[in-house]
């Protein structure tokens, strides 16, 4: 489980699964992926990045815009490919429970606001409420 905040940028997730990147000539990724950083240690990894500048960068990066296009005909693909895949409907309909679970989690006002500094006395209190909640 990763706890993270809600505000936090793309790029500063895949700091935390970089090392886990699979061998690659080349990430398409949207604008929310553009940093320096990020950028370079794709080079490093010997992975071309074709990611768009953010709109507030001065001097954007060049990018293969047919290459970028790509990337949605493959989104619109794997979309018609999810609506047309067999899937168990019986057991997908039991997906409402997870989502109920989650509603009732934020009627706790402790997880709401989250009142806990500290990150594993927050997965705690999630913990906790997730086992009141089985058990009413």
């Amino acid at each position: 489980m990763l706890l993270s905040e809600g505000q936090m940028s793309d790029h500063k997730g895949a700091r935390l699964v970089l090392n886990a990147l699979p061998p690659a000539n080349v990430l398409i990724a949207d604008r929310g992926y553009d940093s320096t950083w990020f950028r370079q240690a794709l080079v490093t990894k010997g992975i071309e990045p074709c990611i768009p500048s953010s709109r507030s960068r001065k001097i954007p990066y060049p990018y293969d815009k047919v290459l970028y296009r790509q990337r949605h005909k493959v989104e619109n693909l794997f979309a018609k490919l999810k609506d047309s895949y067999p899937y168990d409907k019986v057991l997908y309909r039991q997906r409402h429970k997870v989502e109920n679970l989650f509603a009732k989690l934020k009627d706790w006002r402790r997880i709401a606001t989250r009142y806990d500094r500290c990150a594993h006395t927050f997965i705690s209190a999630i913990c906790i409420a997730a086992t009141v909640i089985f058990w009413i």
